[in-house]
């Protein structure tokens, strides 16, 4: 088979094809995520499982095992929170500092094991192996699945949650599902892209989408193909430049929003240097 030569060393491979599911299938749940303006929530819940992975080393276990199970309980929790978005902030708030504040305890109660929960923290996509790949697309594939069944209650429900609920859609079931789907896809994308850059796949490649189309259907699709161009870019980049790969999605991530934003703005900036034009001039 002819391919790039980089691709002939395993690590590349698995760090292809981790990045790939993790770019698919975290950008599909990234465009509700900015469509129902939980972006704080995302954020939370990739950094809860740094708490999760810390417990479970303490504990004598599987660190991936603890980074699930907090933050599929952290999801619940939210849920629970309110249904505004202020009471929401807030509450997702109080679980992100109490989940670190644990996770910081956890690393100091048992520091001969810490390396592997705070590398939770920002990812080893060079760090693959061979079970983690399988658990990533396994789980990614799985989201993909309950995410295209759940889409047309979702979709109503994001745009339009009174609407969706006087036609008899159960909104805060729809809701709780969507959190327990956006937990799991934080839970394989943080050990892979790491919990402090998880925004590069979850809310940059949306937020682009989303300035550039309004449309649903296009937009997924631009998401989806914005979050691949970004990892992809990113790994390639990482490995001739020496950079992590995970700083250099999130960089790639970054530029592409930067320029939705100014594509999309820049009609505005006159006007707003020029300030407001007085009565009569």
């Amino acid at each position: 088979m002819i391919w790039p030569a980089f691709l002939d060393m395993a690590f590349m491979r698995h760090a292809f094809a981790a990045g790939t599911c993790v770019a698919i299938a975290g950008s599909a749940i990234g465009y509700f995520v900015v469509l129902r303006r939980q972006a704080f929530a995302s954020h939370a819940l990739a950094n809860v499982g740094f708490a999760g992975a810390a417990g479970a080393s303490l504990l004598g276990v599987d660190p991936m095992l603890g980074l699930f199970v907090f933050v599929f309980g952290a999801a619940a929790v939210m849920h629970m929170g309110g249904s505004e978005l202020g009471e929401r902030d807030v509450s997702v708030g109080m679980i992100l500092m109490f989940s670190l504040g644990l996770g910081i305890l956890f690393v100091n109660l048992y520091s001969a094991n810490a390396n592997a929960a705070i590398g939770i923290l920002f990812g080893s996509l060079y760090g693959v192996n061979g079970v983690q790949l399988a658990t990533t697309a396994g789980v990614s594939l799985a989201v993909l699945a309950a995410l295209t069944i759940l889409f047309r209650p979702l979709r109503f429900a994001s745009l339009n949650p009174g609407a969706a609920r006087a036609r008899g859609i159960p909104v805060a079931r729809v809701g709780l599902l969507f959190l327990l789907l956006l937990a799991a896809m934080a839970a394989v994308a943080v050990p892979v892209i790491g919990a402090l850059l998880s925004f590069a796949i979850f809310i940059g490649p949306a937020a682009a989408a989303q300035a550039w189309t309004k449309r649903v259907a296009s937009g997924l699709a631009l998401t989806v193909g914005l979050a691949l161009a970004e990892t992809w870019s990113g790994i390639i980049a990482s490995y001739y430049i020496d950079l992590p790969a995970s700083s250099a999605i999130a960089g790639a991530s970054f530029a592409v929003y930067a320029l939705a934003w100014l594509t999309t703005h820049s009609w505005r900036l006159p006007h707003a240097l020029a300030g407001p034009t007085k009565p009569g001039t």
